[in-house]
């Protein structure tokens, strides 16, 4: 995992604005990375706003009944990711390939004023715990969260190697049940819950459960996962 441009993230001189880039159909987690295409003029205006100054844009989610109201202000689930762009490319017509690493959750306070095509608002970090009484529980959950990720990859034989040597990183049972989650091909409404749960125990349990009903659903082209790496998301 990449995790150069998390070490230039300051919490002390965060200053909980935020430019938003909400979409329909794609929940950022932290510590994953997301190919992006941005060719709407107000996200194009934001990721240049972005590029000048923090490389901040926080990826929001649309709220169900965005479609009467896409070009204004549609609601927003409250959650969001903090992330920050890694890499981009402008093309000659004028839009963006870009890498965004996921940061921090982050609630939205409130949306401000608009001075800007792009919608701003006010957020606060989340932060996420593990209850002390589920410490000696720890090793097993993530044993069985990635027996369980196992169950589906050999669905995804282009992506095995990939995922075996990302798996076996020494990583945290927060890390392991985001990345997961990131990857697992579930409704928007169950993936977003995933982001909007902060114990990391009670997080992973939920994932569990969706592992589970993925590794029993035999629906022809039915992987449980998407693909990896991930093609790029258009706004």
């Amino acid at each position: 995992m990449a995790t150069f441009d998390e070490l230039s993230f300051s919490i002390e001189r965060f200053s909980g604005k935020v430019r938003l880039f909400p979409l329909p159909n794609l929940v950022l987690f932290p510590h994953v990375m997301q190919p992006l295409h941005i060719f709407e003029p107000r996200y194009r205006q934001l990721l240049e706003d972005s590029l000048a100054d923090d490389r901040l844009i926080a990826m929001a989610v649309l709220a169900p009944g965005w479609e009467n109201d896409y070009e204004g202000r549609p609601p927003l689930y409250p959650i969001a990711c903090l992330g920050q762009v890694a890499t981009c490319h402008r093309l000659d017509d004028g839009t963006y390939n870009l890498l965004v690493l996921g940061l921090r959750r982050i609630r939205l306070v409130r949306e401000l004023d608009p001075v800007n095509k792009f919608r701003e608002a006010e957020v606060e970090l989340c932060e996420e715990f593990c209850p002390a009484k589920q410490d000696p529980a720890r090793g097993s959950l993530q044993r069985r969260l990635r027996q369980a990720f196992m169950k589906i990859l050999p669905l995804l034989p282009e992506a095995h190697e990939q995922l075996d040597q990302l798996l076996s990183a020494d990583m945290t049972l927060g890390m392991l049940t985001d990345v997961i989650s990131y990857m697992l091909d579930i409704e928007l409404p169950d993936k977003h819950a995933l982001l909007s749960e902060l114990d990391v125990f009670r997080r992973a349990e939920m994932l569990l459960e969706h592992l589970t009903s993925a590794a029993d659903d035999n629906t022809p082209g039915k992987s449980g996962v998407i693909l990896f790496p991930p093609q790029f998301s258009l706004n």
